[in-house]
């Protein structure tokens, strides 16, 4: 294998070794918030003419598991390294900003996807879920990864200690995840509301993949597609000048 492969397997095996907590804990998570408000708003939230609310909500906890594991993913890795002092033989490899920029981002796509396909996978086992456009679902589902994997590895690079790092998560990625339109239609919101969900860049994500299973979606899923395309571009030449410059791995 080349540097970049390998890295590339080297953190894909990090969070393979622990699948237990890196890929079935957050499955089970997103079936107990399934359950829970499918159960609670089946029968008194309809958001969809013929689709059911616990089908709504497939998608939308599909995609936001993949997105908060692809971000953790990256981030996780650079922190750990970083606080336990072995970036230092990582840095004294021959590999180029890009080969590091590629195999964490890769790494973060791939946790994110097996997330996302084990949410979906046992969830398919509670409702029933159509694919009215394939190809919408896997572009969303990889564009997203890779953006949130990209920003969790400007959070990982930015931090230095674990708590910076949870604040970050805790502050910025979990509110606008679950501001996104995870569990309800923005239509369903005050007009002020709506347009601030409107600047979420997590609700295009999400209301584009959703759009794939449904064919109906918010907004139009090539405005989802260019709002996610632009923020994905400007966070991946932040990460890479980040990565180029040493930004707080370098003394």
């Amino acid at each position: 294998m080349t540097g970049w492969q390998t890295l590339l397997y080297k953190e894909v095996l990090r969070f393979w070794k622990v699948a237990f907590q890196t890929v079935a804990g957050p499955v089970l998570t997103a079936m107990l918030y399934l359950l829970i408000f499918g159960h609670a708003l089946e029968a008194h939230v309809k958001v969809y003419d013929k689709v059911s609310y616990t089908a709504f909500l497939v998608p939308g906890l599909a995609m936001m598991s993949l997105l908060q594991n692809a971000f953790a993913n990256s981030s996780s890795s650079l922190i750990m390294s970083k606080v336990m002092g072995n970036l230092v033989f990582l840095m004294l490899t021959p590999l180029s900003y890009m080969n590091w920029f590629v195999a964490y981002v890769g790494a973060a796509v791939i946790r994110g996807l097996v997330v996302g396909l084990g949410v979906f996978a046992v969830s398919a086992l509670f409702t029933d879920v159509s694919f009215v456009a394939p190809l919408w679902i896997a572009a969303f589902a990889v564009m997203g990864a890779a953006l949130m994997g990209t920003l969790g590895l400007i959070a990982g690079l930015w931090a230095e200690k674990f708590d910076q790092l949870a604040a970050f998560q805790n502050f910025v990625v979990m509110p606008m995840t679950f501001l996104s339109g995870v569990f309800y239609s923005i239509h369903s919101l005050p007009a002020f509301w709506q347009n601030v969900s409107h600047l979420n860049p997590f609700f295009y994500m999400i209301d584009g993949f959703r759009y794939g299973f449904f064919g109906v979606s918010d907004v139009s899923p090539w405005l989802s597609l260019s709002v996610v395309g632009v923020a994905l571009a400007l966070v991946s030449l932040i990460a890479m000048y980040l990565l180029r410059t040493g930004y707080k791995i370098r003394g």
